[in-house]
């Protein structure tokens, strides 16, 4: 089986058949058909940036996924600002990189010293939040997964470097994004293309040493949109007149964020050359922690208000801090919110009715179209309709007649 993706559809060679084009009439009609719940965003001019992907999966009688998509406004040269979405790919090829280096005694639990040699960079000598005190690959993959952490995110992306993620990106067919910054703390110029020195331990004994990186590249792509806004807040927080610029920032679309998802959580539908190169103890990690409520977790320990089972399950339920949740229904994603931008990309089951989908949207409300004023409309119009569309795919589903229910036991874990 081959499986290719472009900009605008994902193309599922099963049983010599590829699938067509994405549906874009069912997405449409769902929406129309609840104005209660959908009016404000199909009337706003720009219809709040909205772009939707929903793939339903239906297995045969091997339990073998076979994929039908359908989207809506789905547009790969319409510029939106992915934020903590592009985590997920780089968390994956750092697992990658450990698996590459083939070096004795490195792990994913080895402890991980991050130095400084650029200005601006910071050290990372310890962790509290793990049970040994200690970075590691594995303790911030779980930070990142469990409330989106930026400075797990952060030192990630400075241990595999910006000129290998943008090749691993390419090598698998991720051709509409780049990931080029870290995350939150003003990464620009000259200081995102610098990466720290980074040290793996075992107890006291040195077992691999990444020097200082510096990538040359520019990575320029022109899409529409990247202007946006009539002012911004500056570094100052003086208002400044006219767009704001995100020519330089990161990129990751609609189709390439369930590209890597699809890849993630169905790697036996792939290639064997085409698959993250992942161990079997790298899928069961990435799972639980994509799955596990923040409430969930020992170490890291996260507890309320400030953190609670919603946190970061944008899609069905609207990251609601008093969100009831159903126990049969998992969710597997990673999700991103920022410049009035929410993202969510999801893998959703229900394991008592046996429902499985991929659904990955984003929508954008900035009334005063003002930038970095913290002024976003995300509690009244961004998460109300990731949750509510969530919903409405779920009960899509609940309803749809399958002949082969799916078999979901390698994505059902003890979460206590």
């Amino acid at each position: 089986m081959k499986f290719y993706f472009t900009a605008l559809l994902l193309m599922l060679a099963l049983g010599g058949s590829a699938q067509q084009q994405p549906d874009t009439l069912l997405l449409k009609s769902l929406l129309e058909n609840h104005p209660e719940l959908f009016a404000g965003i199909l009337k706003h001019p720009t219809q709040n940036e909205v772009q939707i992907l929903y793939t339903q999966i239906n297995r045969d009688s091997h339990n073998i996924p076979h994929f039908k998509q359908y989207s809506y406004r789905l547009n790969a040269q319409r510029y939106f600002y992915p934020a903590s979405t592009v985590k997920l790919p780089t968390l994956i090829f750092a697992l990658e990189k450990l698996n590459e280096l083939h070096v004795p005694g490195l792990t994913k639990e080895s402890a991980m010293i991050t130095d400084s040699a650029f200005k601006g960079q910071t050290k990372v000598l310890k962790d509290t939040s793990a049970q040994n005190n200690l970075p590691s690959i594995a303790q911030y993959i779980k930070k990142i997964l469990l409330v989106s952490d930026n400075d797990a995110y952060n030192r990630l992306f400075e241990f595999v470097g910006r000129e290998e993620i943008n090749t691993k990106l390419k090598k698998y067919g991720l051709t509409e994004t780049r990931i080029v910054s870290r995350l939150a703390v003003g990464d620009k110029g000259e200081t995102a293309k610098n990466t720290n020195p980074i040290s793996f331990y075992n107890g006291d004994k040195l077992i691999y040493q990444k020097p200082a990186q510096y990538d040359a590249n520019e990575y320029p792509m022109e899409l529409s949109n990247m202007l946006q806004g009539n002012g911004y807040m500056d570094a100052q927080n003086k208002l400044m007149k006219g767009p704001f610029d995100f020519g330089k920032m990161n990129v990751y679309t609609v189709s390439n964020q369930q590209m890597v998802l699809s890849r993630l959580m169905f790697p036996e539908s792939f290639q064997k050359d085409q698959r993250f190169n992942l161990t079997d103890d790298d899928y069961k990690l990435l799972y639980r922690y994509m799955s596990t409520f923040p409430n969930e977790s020992k170490k890291p320990t996260y507890s309320k208000p400030e953190y609670f089972p919603a946190y970061c399950k944008f899609l069905f339920y609207g990251a609601d801090s008093a969100a009831v949740i159903n126990p049969d229904i998992r969710i597997f994603n990673k999700v991103g919110d920022s410049y009035g931008y929410d993202i969510d990309n999801a893998y959703i089951i229900d394991t008592k009715n046996k429902v499985e989908f991929m659904l990955t949207a984003v929508v954008q409300s900035n009334e005063d179209g003002i930038f970095n004023d913290n002024k976003y409309e995300y509690t009244t119009v961004c998460l109300p309709f990731l949750k509510n569309l969530g919903q409405i795919i779920y009960q899509q589903e609940l309803k749809r007649p399958k002949k082969h229910l799916p078999d979901l036991s390698k994505f059902i874990f003890k979460y206590q």
